[in-house]
């Protein structure tokens, strides 16, 4: 009886922290989203260009974009630990993180699967130098709120076309989380497309690789599906189905996470005009929630209790 509590304690403090570091990259992402909105949009103001002010600013790129990014790991992972386990936690971690950095590398090397891009240093140090840590870092615990979303959707069984299908809604998901950003970063510097010129391209070229979206091809989203899939199907190797739709999918934390998350981009793109992202963006995010939180999770209502996660309520 003394380890299911100790257990349950454990749980209950992991949960508490999860929700306090997803209360400091809600306010960093709104902050943020402010800024970029108001008097980060160009034309800059004058009183932006003092240099006392500009030192505030660079610090604020600097380490503002990593410090939100990590906040937002430590909730998925810590949410992640209370209701999974540390061992299983920091395991799908590890897998969303290297095979999202391999895949980024990649793209940042061979122009494939995205097409062809390269990072700023906005974002963080660059791994091999190309790309920013917080990149992996963000494809983790959107893909994690993305499954738990899946919980809510679909039917929580573990054969391998379940696995399947659930990592292809997830990808979808978790692109729709790209509609607004992607236009979004390339705005504010984070990124930059590199398009080839297409004059006598092939068919096949001008439609991938044209920049029919504020600059972006579609290969991007193309590559975003591809990665999200093969990254949530291996999440999924480690927590099936059923056990993302019981012990995950009830909570709303994942819920908020992602919705957070959608909030920053959708602010720059207002705030610089680009109301075509802000439309498509806005509505491919919000169809997912609203879709995610008017069915609530399968096990929610017959959830069986276990020890990892005993004295967790259902809405942690």
């Amino acid at each position: 009886m003394g380890v299911i509590d100790a257990t349950s304690s454990r749980s209950r403090t992991e949960a508490s922290l999860s929700r306090l570091a997803l209360a400091g990259h809600v306010v960093l992402l709104l902050v943020s989203g402010i800024a970029f909105a108001t008097f980060l949009a160009p034309p800059a103001p004058a009183w932006l260009q003092t240099p006392a002010n500009q030192k505030v600013a660079a610090f604020m790129f600097t380490f503002g974009g990593q410090t939100t990014v990590v906040l937002g790991a430590f909730a998925g992972i810590l949410h992640a630990a209370s209701r999974l386990g540390w061992r299983t936690a920091v395991g799908i971690f590890v897998v969303a993180f290297s095979i999202s950095l391999a895949s980024e590398l990649t793209g940042t090397t061979t122009g494939y699967p995205f097409g062809p891009y390269s990072y700023s240093t906005q974002l963080g140090h660059l791994i091999g130098g190309r790309v920013p840590f917080n990149i992996p870092t963000s494809w983790f615990y959107m893909l994690y709120s993305s499954l738990a979303i899946c919980g809510r959707l679909l039917a929580p069984r573990d054969d391998s076309a379940s696995k399947w299908r659930w990592a292809a809604v997830a990808a979808v998901v978790l692109t729709a989380w790209d509609v607004s950003m992607d236009p979004a970063m390339v705005a504010t510097t984070h990124w930059f497309w590199h398009l080839p010129s297409l004059e006598g391209a092939s068919t096949f070229r001008r439609v991938f690789l044209a920049g029919f979206f504020y600059g972006m091809p579609l290969t991007n989203w193309l590559g975003w599906l591809a990665t999200g899939l093969v990254v949530a199907r291996a999440m999924l190797a480690i927590v099936p189905p059923s056990t993302w739709a019981e012990r995950v999918s009830p909570s709303r934390l994942p819920l908020v996470l992602y919705a957070a998350n959608g909030v920053l981009p959708l602010m720059i793109c207002a705030g610089r005009g680009m109301w075509w992202a802000v439309t498509f963006g806005a509505a491919a995010m919000g169809i997912t929630l609203v879709l995610a939180v008017k069915r609530p999770a399968r096990a929610g209502a017959k959830r069986r209790e276990m020890p990892r996660v005993a004295g967790v309520t259902a809405n942690g």
